[in-house]
């Protein structure tokens, strides 16, 4: 259940990345909505965090969670946001995908 918890955790630091850059490009109201979202996706990633923190080991944890956010804010960069989708950005998400599969497979 940790796992899912932090994977879910990884998912909201995605939404905070993805809301700030989404506010970035808005003004008035509609940047005070992103910015709410990006609060509010802030602070259930780490209370998320936190709470698998109880269970998880510490760097364990602090290393997936990070690397759900790189690798998921870059694939919303792509997606969303239309940045380059280069042969040398997607080879090292790879192997960031597969040293985030290496940690959980190591860790108890």
């Amino acid at each position: 259940m940790n796992w899912i918890l932090l994977v879910i955790a990884g998912l909201f630091e995605v939404a905070f990345a993805a809301c700030l850059g989404k506010a970035k490009a808005a003004s008035g109201i509609e940047a005070t909505y992103w910015y709410l979202g990006f609060l509010i996706c802030l602070g259930i990633s780490m209370l998320l965090l936190v709470k698998v923190t109880q269970q998880l080991p510490i760097g364990t944890a602090y290393a997936v969670w990070t690397g759900i956010g790189a690798v998921g804010t870059v694939l919303i960069g792509i997606v969303i946001f239309k940045e380059p989708a280069t042969f040398w950005r997607l080879f090292f998400i790879s192997t960031l995908i597969a040293s985030i599969i290496g940690l959980k497979l190591v860790s108890h």
